[in-house]
């Protein structure tokens, strides 16, 4: 079951603090290497569309448990 609190932590702002900025972008920058070399390597398809949306997803939620969970 999923509590209030959880709820209020995943429907609300969270500033950024301390050294969060850095690893945001941090992850932002490999996430993008990795795009690029998807983008290099295989043909343009949906498969590659697909790989291309997880490969934001990932970093969207990498970010989320950064901003969500510290």
């Amino acid at each position: 079951m999923v509590t209030p609190e959880e709820l209020k932590r995943r429907f609300s702002y969270h500033s950024p603090k301390c050294d969060q900025p850095e690893r945001y972008e941090k992850l932002r920058a490999k996430a993008l290497e990795f795009a690029e070399l998807i983008v290099e390597s295989t043909p343009d398809s949906r498969e590659q569309a697909l790989a291309l949306t997880h490969l934001e997803e990932a970093v969207m939620q990498a970010n989320a448990a950064i901003a969500r969970r510290e």
